[in-house]
This record gives structure tokens, sequence and C-alpha cells, in this order.
């Protein structure tokens, strides 16, 4: 059986975090100062159905940190409060030491140059050519020549594997190739963190290990703070030098990934095992 869950949700029962001690704070300390992105003591509900519960967490600089979790736990409303897109009902999101919703939203909107985004579907515009998706965000937010685009935008592609596609419409293309587009989008701005909603979502094994060794590439070359957020065991063991895992709105696990994957812990162990014996069930 999984954890308990009462009528009341407040009396419902959770795992107690699990903390690798080797980084550091941890996830529920006042500040980790070598991290570029942090949040404390989340919560955050939609009309009567509560998100997060007090989730705190750090992430490392120039390190790839995967958020595994069951579905509806929160992972992906985590990245969107990291954005700024979503307001905490209370608790912080401090990125680069300052808080976000301190600021004004010119100031948000400033900071969210600083990120880049894949989403689950690449979010391609079914309008535009390859090209253009990655060149949309350089024509929006800089003034830079026609030229100067072109540069970037092929040197991107190249990246991913991707220069021969640049004159397709993303219905040519294979869903490998969207998230790859969408990966190439999200790094023309050169962000210091890059976040992954799923990257792996509708691929197929063979295509989400290519995309995952497209990642690591990228990643080894420009450095930078990666967030990975995927439900992919393999994913996870192959890319992270972090794992979070969240369970009901809260952290249960943080550390090096090397230490999530041999922890004897019963939850974790089950979690990124895939066993249906152990302490998470159904409810």
């Amino acid at each position: 059986m999984g954890p308990q869950v009462q009528d009341n949700a407040d009396t419902e029962i959770l795992p107690p975090v699990r903390e690798a001690a080797a980084v550091g704070s941890g996830p529920g300390s006042e500040s980790y100062a070598g991290s570029v992105a942090s949040v404390r003591e989340l919560h955050k509900s939609f009309g009567s159905f509560q998100v997060m519960r007090g989730l705190s967490l750090d992430f490392q600089p120039q390190a790839i940190t995967t958020i595994l979790g069951p579905s509806g736990t929160g992972k992906s409303v985590l990245l969107k409060h990291m954005v700024g897109l979503l307001e905490p009902d209370s608790g912080s999101v401090r990125i680069f030491g300052k808080d976000i919703w301190a600021m004004q939203e010119r100031e948000r909107a400033e900071l969210r140059k600083r990120f880049g985004v894949l989403f689950q579907d690449g979010a391609l515009f079914g309008s535009m050519s390859v090209y253009d998706n990655v060149a949309f965000p350089l024509r929006k937010h800089t003034d830079l020549s026609e030229a100067e685009i072109r540069d970037i935008v092929k040197a991107r592609l190249q990246e991913v594997g991707l220069e021969a596609a640049e004159n397709k419409a993303p219905n040519e293309i294979s869903g490998g190739m969207k998230k790859r587009a969408g990966f190439a989008r999200a790094l023309v701005l050169n962000p210091e963190i890059v976040l992954f909603d799923e990257p792996d979502s509708g691929l197929d094994p063979v295509r989400t290990s290519l995309l995952n060794d497209v990642i690591l590439k990228v990643h080894a070359e420009d450095k930078g703070t990666y967030v990975v957020v995927t439900h992919d065991i393999r994913t996870a063991r192959k890319v992270s030098d972090y794992v979070g895992l969240i369970w009901k709105g809260q952290v249960v696990y943080y550390g090096p990934a090397k230490e999530a994957f041999a922890s004897e812990d019963p939850f974790v162990r089950q979690f990124l095992a895939g066993d249906s014996v152990g302490p998470l069930g159904m409810d």
C-alpha cells in the first residue's frame, strides 16, 4: 500500500525526505550558496486541489537535475513556477539569488530571457519552417540582423543534427526531430537555465536515447543549469547529475544520481526500479 490518504488532505501521511548528505545544504535548508535556482516552502492550489505542499529544492549550477514523480504530483507546475508563469500561494522562488515575485513584471520578463524551455511536444508553430521556428526568439527579443540570426540558427540546428531539415514544416518531420527543433529554439538566446518538460514524451526508446545523447552533448559544450522533468527512468539514469523525487507536492528524495540509483531506501528503490511492490501504491 502507498502513503495513506484520509478524507482530510491535511492528515495525509507522506514519506519523509530522503536526502543524500553530499548535496551541500540540501532541499530543506534556508539557502544553498551555489544554487542558481531555488524554491522554498512552495505551496500552490488550484481550487480545492492542493498541488504543492511545502516543496523546497535547490538546483545546482552547470549540472543536469532530473525531477521524477508520478503523474499529477507537481513536476510541470514546479517548472512554471521557476520561469515565473505561476505565482505561488506562499513560499518563494529565487533565481540567481533574486525573489522573482518581489520583482516588477518587466523584470520577470527580462529574467525569462535567461531561460530556455523545451515543451513536451516541441510546441513548434505549424505555419513556420523549422528554421523560422528556431529564429523566432531572436527576431522577437533581439535587434540582430538577419545575417547574424542565420549564423546562430544554422549553428544551433547543426548542434542538434537538423541542418538538413531547416526548410521543412513541423508536419513534415518526425516526433524526435520536433523535439530537437524545440531544443534548438530553446538554445538560441544562450540561456543559463534550460527547462525540459518531459522531453521523451511520445518517443520510442531509440529516439529517446538519441535525444538524451543530444542533451548530454550540448550540455557538455555549453554548460548551464538543466532541469529535466520526466517519467522515464532510463532518461534519468542516462542524463542526470542529480535526481529529485516528488510525491504529492513534496520532495521525498534529493541527491546525486549515482547515490539515488544505488539507494537501499524502499521508496527510492521502488520508484527508480519501477517495482509494483513497495511503499508507493496506486493511491
